[in-house]
C-alpha cells in the first residue's frame, strides 16, 4: 500500500481554505492508498514513513521563504518530494521570470527592486508591485505614475520586511481578455481556466484581495499551448516535475506571455474540473509507487 503525504499549511486568517485537500485524500484512500493531509511545518513528521510526499497548499510558504525552503530540502532528503526541492528553491523566487526571459520565453516584462535599491518607479505608465516571494496577490498592488509616493511607501513597507519588489507594466490585455491558467499534472495537460482582473484600480497592496475572480473553464489556444510548454522546457529539472500551472496573459503584442510559473503549491480548482479528479490520483499513485 502506498503511503502518501499531501502537504498543506496551519489554517490561519491569511490562508485560504483547500477545498481540493478533502476530496483528494478520499479518492486516494478509495483507490488503495494510505493518504495523509501533513502540515509542511510540524517537526513530529516522519517524513521518510511516506512513498510521497506532494506539496498541495502550503499556502503561507511566501513570508516564510527561507524556512520552507529549508524543509523542502530536509524532505527531499527523506522521501521522494514532488515537485522537488531544487525546483520549489527556484520557483519560490520569481527573479525565475528573468531565467525565462533569458531562454526565450515570453514574458511580462519585470524588474526587481531589493533592499537598499532606490525607487526607481516609472513615471509614463500604469505598473504592479508585488514581492518576488508571494501568492494570492499579497502584498500586490496597481499604480499610476501619479501614485508615486504612495507605490514608495510599500516599497518602504516591504523592505522593512526583507522582500524584494518586482516592478511589472499593468498588462491592458487582463481587463480584456483575463488570465489564463493552463495546468499540467503526470506530464500531461490537465485542464485550463480563465480569471478576471484582481488588481482593481486603488486597492491597498495590504488590502486581502480575491485571488481568483471569475474564474471559469477555458479551452486554451494552440499559441496559449505552445507557449506554456515553452516555459516548462525552461526549468531545471522539468524531468522530475508531477505538477506545473503556467498563468498567461496577452502582453502588448497581443500574444500569450507568462505571468507566473506555479510549480510548488498551485491550487489545482478540482472543484471546477471534476473531470480532471481522476488523472490526478492516477498520477500521485504512479509517482507514490
Amino acid at each position: 500500500m502506498a503511503r502518501v503525504a499531501l502537504v498543506t499549511c496551519r489554517p490561519g486568517p491569511e490562508v485560504a481554505v483547500d477545498r481540493d485537500l478533502p476530496v483528494l485524500i478520499r479518492e486516494l484512500r478509495t483507490a488503495g492508498a494510505e493518504a495523509d493531509a501533513v502540515y509542511w511545518d510540524d517537526t513530529d513528521v516522519d517524513w521518510a514513513g511516506y512513498d510521497l510526499a506532494v506539496i498541495r497548499s502550503t499556502w503561507d510558504y511566501s513570508w516564510r521563504a527561507a524556512e520552507f525552503t529549508a524543509w523542502a530540502e530536509r524532505c527531499g532528503k527523506a522521501t521522494r518530494l514532488a515537485n522537488p526541492a531544487d525546483v520549489v528553491r527556484w520557483n519560490t523566487d520569481k527573479r525565475y521570470l528573468g531565467d525565462l526571459a533569458a531562454a526565450g520565453v515570453p514574458t511580462v516584462p519585470t524588474r526587481y527592486i531589493a533592499p537598499g535599491d532606490p525607487a526607481d518607479l516609472p513615471g509614463d505608465h500604469e505598473y504592479v508591485i508585488k514581492p518576488t516571494s508571494g501568492a494570492g496577490a499579497r502584498f500586490a498592488a496597481r499604480y499610476t505614475p501619479g501614485e508615486h509616493d504612495t507605490a514608495v511607501r510599500q516599497l518602504a513597507r516591504m523592505h522593512a520586511e526583507g522582500f524584494t519588489a518586482m516592478v511589472q507594466p499593468y498588462v491592458k490585455g487582463i481587463d480584456v481578455s483575463g488570465e489564463r491558467a493552463v495546468q499540467f499534472f503526470g506530464g500531461r495537460l490537465l485542464h485550463a481556466s480563465r480569471k478576471g482582473a484582481v488588481l482593481a484600480p486603488g486597492t491597498p497592496y495590504d488590502e486581502k484581495k480575491v485571488a481568483h475572480p471569475g474564474l471559469e473553464p477555458w479551452t486554451p489556444t494552440p499559441a496559449e499551448l505552445a507557449t506554456a510548454e515553452r516555459a516548462l522546457a525552461a526549468v531545471p529539472g522539468r524531468a522530475d516535475l508531477l505538477y506545473a500551472r503556467v498563468d498567461l496573459v496577452d502582453g502588448a503584442d497581443g500574444e500569450p506571455c507568462v505571468m507566473e510559473l506555479e510549480l510548488v503549491e498551485p491550487n489545482l480548482f478540482l472543484g471546477l474540473h471534476t473531470g480532471s479528479l481522476p488523472v490526478v490520483v492516477d498520477a500521485i499513485l504512479t509517482a507514490a509507487r
